[in-house]
């Protein structure tokens, strides 16, 4: 049985990835990866994600330049959720979110509200165009 036969894939055949900066612990993303994802990411030594919305993968960086290098893989006690330590690199460094934030996580809950509290480092617009 090959490492890829021994992860649990969904229904839709993925898998949830959680991208974990090394150097700092930090949480930047949540996403999915189909069987082939993972297989190029491994290979690769960069993130390469499946889009739900667009249905197709997509390397991360491949549009904003923010391109997650992966040190290690790993797997959870189930099989069923992927933990990449990363990298974050790109022309602005230290950029994981499309919002250009350094985390996808950027709000927390304060008295019933969702609350920004971490900066915009770049604005999306000169990020994406």
């Amino acid at each position: 049985m090959s490492w890829l036969d021994q992860v649990k894939w969904d229904a839709q055949g993925l898998v949830p990835v959680i991208a974990q900066e090394q150097a700092t612990g930090d949480v930047v993303m949540f996403a999915w990866m189909n069987r082939e994802a993972l297989q190029q990411t491994a290979e690769l030594g960069r993130a390469v994600y499946f889009s739900r919305s667009r249905n197709k993968l997509w390397a991360k960086g491949e549009e904003s330049g923010h391109v997650q290098t992966v040190h290690e893989l790993r797997i959870d006690c189930d099989n069923d959720v992927i933990l990449l330590k990363i990298t974050q690199q790109g022309h602005t460094p230290g950029i994981a979110c499309h919002t250009g934030r350094h985390s996808c996580f950027y709000s927390v809950l304060r008295d019933g509200q969702w609350v920004a509290i971490d900066p915009v480092l770049k604005d999306p617009a000169s990020i994406y165009k």
